[in-house]
């Protein structure tokens, strides 16, 4: 099969400290939960329970407050202990209930009852994501229901695409569940292009996965909905919304397939849609790769909501060394951690610690006008020149650019490759006070 990819730019790498992505290990539940009423794009969810309410695994605690709010619900039973906040590495701040285990569970070591959702409508399949609190698992986390309803066009060719492009390492965990989770991602895929009204599912796969693409293809020919597979290339960020689209046009004129407008998402939400649809269940825990240079032992893990990233970090074997930098999500870009007792959330896939002597913590002050920059921008920019705009722009000068570029997508490419280690992306996009 013939492999599509975006036309320019993009990097290949690998990373010796991500873990193998084979397999997953089940983490310890945790004895106290921190469970955040953000785990989404819009405003926090509204609790519905207080300090000192004993709480089922599972119940809803927390309620939406609008149409890029989602439900929240406890992960572990037990009593809630008080209402906390704290501020993370970007000033925001963040609210959260604090839950001590205890008392019998209703879900884990249960036998699951199935429901037949085949004879649903659209709507009671929304109403179902809805109510369980379902969000994209990567990215701002924006709630299904309103990526579904936003597609809902009228338009005649509408597509969902399925994203098990693992250009990034720190993917790991995406791939462990699409191995162990198949037959969930191809079912929840299905739900999913029903409850948009999407007429066809695209599985996209990088070229190196190509037997788990036939394989997803294969589960999904059981289901009366036109499905095809597409070969994408293996250099990031093919994964990233843009790119991604990019490739799929390429293959649309190609292969003469009309796919419309896309829906793409990934399977680490696929999975939650069908676990809330067909098992009715929340998202109780979630895949997350944990590794980075300062961890002993890097391993996939199956990890509970709400559990702490220092847990987590310990059932790994704890810390070779004091780590320079935590952070969730890729290196590329991660969030950074500055407290072990942040949680894990439905939208972390990663948890990283790296030692201070890694190449990505050991930044020169001068650009040399090497021009790899320039060479890897999937969109044609010229980070080094934006760079040097923006940074009088960060420093106070009136006389920089009215903002940052809204050009740049922060995939971090120019990071990477830069032999000065200037936060390129970082400052062109505005987040960050670096004066050099």
């Amino acid at each position: 099969m013939k492999i599509h990819s975006f036309p320019r730019g993009g990097i290949s790498f690998d990373d010796p400290t991500v873990p193998p992505r084979d397999s997953s290990t089940i983490a310890f539940l945790p004895a106290l939960s921190v469970i955040p009423l953000a785990q989404h794009a819009g405003v926090p969810a509204r609790p519905t329970v207080a300090a000192g309410d004993l709480v089922r695994e599972g119940m809803l605690i927390g309620r939406s407050q609008g149409p890029f709010s989602a439900n929240v619900h406890a992960t572990v039973p037990g009593r809630v202990i008080r209402e906390v906040s704290w501020k993370n590495a970007e000033g925001r701040i963040c609210d959260a209930l604090l839950i001590r285990m205890g008392g019998g569970f209703e879900l884990l070591g249960k036998k699951e009852t199935a429901y037949s959702w085949a004879d649903l409508s659209p709507h009671e399949l929304m109403r179902l994501i809805t109510e369980f609190g379902i969000v994209e698992m990567d990215g701002a986390g924006r709630p299904i229901a309103s990526v579904l309803n936003y597609e809902k066009t009228g338009k005649r060719d509408q597509s969902l695409v399925v994203r098990c492009v693992f250009d990034d390492p720190w993917l790991a965990s995406d791939y462990a569940l699409c191995r162990e989770r198949l037959k969930e991602v191809v079912e929840g895929s299905v739900i999913a292009a029903r409850t948009g009204r999407l007429n066809r599912i695209v599985f996209a796969v990088s070229h190196r996965e190509r037997d788990l693409g036939r394989k997803l293809l294969s589960e999904a020919a059981s289901y009366k909905i036109p499905s095809s597979l597409v070969i994408t290339g293996s250099r990031y960020p093919q994964h990233n919304q843009r790119e991604m689209e990019l490739a799929l046009r390429i293959y649309e004129k190609r292969e003469g397939i009309l796919l419309g407008s896309v829906v793409i998402l990934g399977p680490a939400t696929l999975a939650a849609i069908c676990d809330a649809v067909k098992l009715r269940k929340p998202v109780l825990d979630r895949y997350v790769t944990v590794g980075g240079s300062a961890v002993k032992n890097p391993r996939v893990m199956k990890v509970r909501i709400g559990t702490r990233i220092g847990e987590v970090f310990a059932e790994c074997g704890g810390f070779v060394d004091k780590p320079k930098r935590m952070a969730t999500g890729s290196p590329f870009l991660g969030r950074a951690v500055i407290d072990l007792d942040e949680p894990v959330i439905k939208t972390t896939y990663a948890v990283f610690a790296v030692l201070g002597g890694q190449a990505v913590e050991s930044r020169a002050r001068n650009c040399i006008g090497c021009g790899e920059c320039r060479a890897v921008c999937p969109i044609g920019l010229d980070p080094e020149e934006l760079f040097k705009q923006m940074r009088p722009f960060r420093n106070g000068d009136a006389s920089g650019p009215p903002g940052p570029s809204v050009e740049c997508h922060g995939c971090g490419c120019c990071e990477l490759v830069c032999p000065s280690r200037l936060p390129l992306s970082q400052v062109i996009a505005g987040e960050d006070s670096y004066a050099g």
